[in-house]
């Protein structure tokens, strides 16, 4: 799974993950993070997610990353906003005044690219990811970003009744992925009305990480 995989799921417009609204989690438990004016929040793996527009408008700049072009086509014209666009040999980067998205390759991403944020908002990345490149993910996240608290969302369920993504994500997992250099606080888990795809007990978390 992993490049092409996302990029078929794009091109056939499979995007049930996608959120129309924007995330519920996101706007009830913004709050628990406190934040500075103008704050830098990092969106890695961000498709076109309303996210983005919710955190504009609530006074944040935003950076993000997506493998995909056309779902970073789509986000800017959902915004309504003309990008410039500057391409380099790794990552094509679209761009207004107050948010900046690459195109390309997560792993390749460097930290004097995105700066050092206030906040990163994982809701879509780490349940995107299968098994193999979860703890690769978490690291090179932290790499990126060692000193910023990390705003993430999980689903979490019997990964045995049906194939990801998004995937199941435990409270295990996510402490054996952070608690080495993150305080975690569990802030919610709750029951995902009407669960997906014929599922009834899908649950969701979210983690509050403060570096150590």
């Amino acid at each position: 799974m992993h490049h092409e995989f996302w990029h078929k799921r794009w091109a056939t417009n499979d995007i049930g993950f996608h959120e129309e609204s924007g995330n519920h989690l996101l706007k009830k438990y913004f709050s628990e993070f406190p934040l500075p004016d103008n704050a830098l929040v990092f969106v890695p793996l961000c498709g076109k997610t309303k996210d983005i527009s919710w955190l504009l408008k609530n006074g944040c700049k935003v950076v993000a990353i997506e493998l995909n072009e056309q779902a970073v086509q789509q986000l800017f014209a959902e915004l309504g906003a003309m990008p410039q666009i500057e391409k380099t040999d790794v990552f094509t980067r679209y761009y207004i005044s107050n948010l900046s998205v690459y195109v390309g390759d997560f792993f390749a991403l460097e930290q004097k690219q995105i700066g050092v944020p206030d906040l990163v908002f994982d809701r879509g990345a780490l349940v995107a990811l299968p098994d193999d490149l979860r703890n690769k993910y978490t690291e090179h996240l932290h790499k990126l970003t060692p000193t910023t608290p990390k705003f993430v969302i999980c689903y979490q369920y019997d990964q045995s009744l049906f194939k990801g993504p998004p995937f199941s994500v435990t409270d295990t997992m996510v402490r054996e992925f952070y608690e080495q250099d993150y305080a975690i606080d569990n802030i919610f888990t709750g029951h995902v009305e009407g669960g997906f795809r014929e599922q009834s007990e899908v649950f969701e978390a979210v983690y509050r990480l403060s570096p150590r």
